[in-house]
């Protein structure tokens, strides 16, 4: 039974009168509330001489699907507030994955809004794979009954910006939808654009098909519990770190450290399999050589921008014309961009900015984001991340990654980040403790496997465990090495498979660790094993993709075709997982 106050300290009443309502309201059922609030209402209008005459009956309400497609949550979070809006204007409205719907039924929606990410060079969410391909089959449904808009989300930082919600829209057009709004194309600093377009659709949608008269009668009162409200990306909760410790050693080529986060107080209930988004800062100097390079050296207050609000590690083409524009100088072709940053792009004409056209040419510093490595069942009130420092050279220049130096070369114990959850909960442990799970996680992509073996130790799970864990060289960068062999002598972990890169003259990944096991590999999933990746989008995810595809094949008996449809059918059962960036 609910004993939590469900009324705000700012409620129009004495404190005494919200501690008796509280006491009254935490203890009724939901049935026994809806009594009360018409019996009020009734009241009220018996009682106020200036109440307008009762309205007649609320027509129907509008029906509206919000259809979202993500990799990262930002399209799933963006279609449940475009339900709450819809809501308040007396629409009636359901928020679908598209992991879980067809072209059909979305045809058969007389409104529809979709919410689509675009992932890498222009792919579609994962989940979302099979509704985007049937919908681009020459077979899919004329739309010429719906009414649509599209809002789109992407990382100007890739070529194919946005791609996936351009040809959805493009498509929708093509098979007789029509177009509430024109399509919105969001970057990584989406929630003012987006807000905007899903206030302006919805008010343009209501007009057409009357939602706001069929909703007048509606009040929607939104309970919530006072301070209880979970840190954000606004407002995010700062945890002091209580543990740094680099894993990797002296010689390897990488340096990863473990970091342990206190969030006692925080409000945060992680899961295994979720991340924590860290809101980073900038390295110092290379603020001052973005000031420099602009002519703005010694504004502090800029200085103080560029390390903790702006962006000034990445270079857009849309960056490319913009600088062109202010200062009169040729830009130079967008694949120009390629490998190089802001501070690249100022040096081609030093010194032509003012401080308000720097500031305008920069994107907000989105925060990065870690898987966990820990289980709340065995860490208590703090949160584990592994984090590999990014140092690299690109067109002559010292490069790093904004939030891996910031953590691993900037911070330490007794430090505080600012922190704030992004919940998975399409990357989870299987709901039967004793189904089997495979886990390829080369590098910091082991991270949420040691949350998946924590929890599993301390929820007493029978199912095996195989981890294919991979890195560059055996002595220097087996992370989390002590853990895993004790793991596997306690018989926690079935099996762990290992390649290390630099080991032999041959280059040796996860992949060919798992050609070499294919036919227990084969066994486990035909015995209902559910399979995990973790890591790197760009080659490894793709690599161990591939060796899927090829391992079902060979095993199964079967060509190419066959293969993909065993893989399909594995993930539609939701035993192909993937958390990869």
């Amino acid at each position: 039974m609910q004993t939590a106050p469900l009324l705000p300290s700012t409620a129009p009443f004495h404190e005494e009168q919200i501690a008796a309502l509280n006491r009254v309201i935490s203890v009724t059922t939901a049935e026994q509330r809806a009594w009360l609030s018409g019996y009020l209402a009734g009241l009220q209008a018996a009682n106020d001489p200036h109440a307008a005459t009762p309205a007649a009956p609320p027509a129907k309400r509008a029906p509206l699907t919000i259809l979202f497609g993500t990799e990262s949550g930002n399209a799933e979070a963006l279609a449940a507030q475009a339900r709450k809006a819809a809501a308040k204007l007396g629409f009636a409205p359901k928020v679908v994955d598209m992991a879980d719907f067809t072209p059909a039924q979305a045809a058969a929606t007389e409104n529809l809004l979709i919410v689509a990410s675009t992932w890498g060079e222009g792919d579609p969410p994962q989940r979302a794979v099979d509704f985007y391909e049937a919908l681009m089959a020459d077979d899919a449904p004329r739309f010429e009954k719906t009414r649509f808009a599209v809002l789109a989300l992407g990382d100007r930082a890739y070529a194919q910006f946005c791609e996936i919600g351009r040809k959805i829209d493009e498509r929708l057009t093509a098979l007789g939808g029509a177009r509430i709004t024109d399509r919105i194309e969001c970057d990584l600093d989406f929630e003012t654009p987006a807000t905007g377009w899903i206030d302006t659709t919805l008010e343009r949608l209501n007009a057409e098909v009357g939602g706001k008269d069929a909703g007048a009668s509606v009040i929607h009162v939104d309970f919530a519990r006072p301070g209880a409200e979970a840190p954000t990306r606004a407002r995010p909760f700062e945890a002091e770190i209580s543990e740094h410790v680099r894993l990797t050693g002296s010689r390897s080529t990488s340096d990863t450290h473990h970091i342990a986060l206190s969030l006692e107080g925080s409000g945060i209930a992680y899961e295994p399999g979720d991340s924590l988004g860290v809101i980073p800062s900038n390295d110092p100097a290379l603020a001052d050589a973005v000031l420099k390079a602009a002519g703005l050296a010694g504004d502090t207050a800029l200085r103080g921008a560029l390390i903790d609000r702006l962006d000034i590690t990445t270079l857009t083409s849309k960056q490319i014309e913009d600088f062109a524009r202010e200062t009169g100088t040729q830009a130079p072709p967008a694949e120009w961009a390629a490998g190089r940053q802001i501070i690249d792009l100022l040096e081609t004409a030093p010194g032509k900015l003012s401080a308000e056209q720097l500031t305008a040419l920069l994107r907000p510093l989105p925060p990065r984001y870690y898987s966990i490595a820990s289980s709340r069942k065995a860490v208590g009130e703090e949160a584990h991340l592994l984090v590999a420092g990014l140092r690299y050279v690109s067109h002559g220049r010292a490069r790093a990654g904004v939030a891996s130096t910031d953590l691993t070369a900037r911070h330490r114990e007794g430090d505080k980040l600012k922190v704030f959850l992004r919940s998975n909960p399409h990357f989870r442990l299987p709901a039967d403790n004793d189904r089997p799970i495979i886990m390829v996680g080369p590098g910091t992509g082991v991270a949420p496997f040691r949350g998946f073996l924590q929890e599993r130790e301390a929820t007493g799970a029978a199912g095996r465990n195989w981890l294919v864990f991979g890195h560059r060289n055996y002595l220097h960068d087996f992370l989390y090495q002590l853990e895993l062999q004790d793991w596997l002598k306690s018989s926690l972990l079935t099996r762990l498979d290992v390649a290390f890169s630099r080991d032999q003259p041959e280059k040796r990944y996860v992949q060919n660790t798992l050609w070499d096991a294919r036919a227990d590999l084969y066994a486990w999933l035909k015995d209902g094993a559910s399979l995990y990746v973790c890591g790197d989008a760009n080659a490894m995810a793709k690599d161990v993709h591939a060796m899927l595809l090829r391992i079902l094949a060979d095993q199964g008996k079967q060509d190419e075709a066959g293969a993909k449809a065993e893989l399909d059918a594995i993930r539609r059962d939701g035993r192909y997982l993937r958390d990869v960036y």
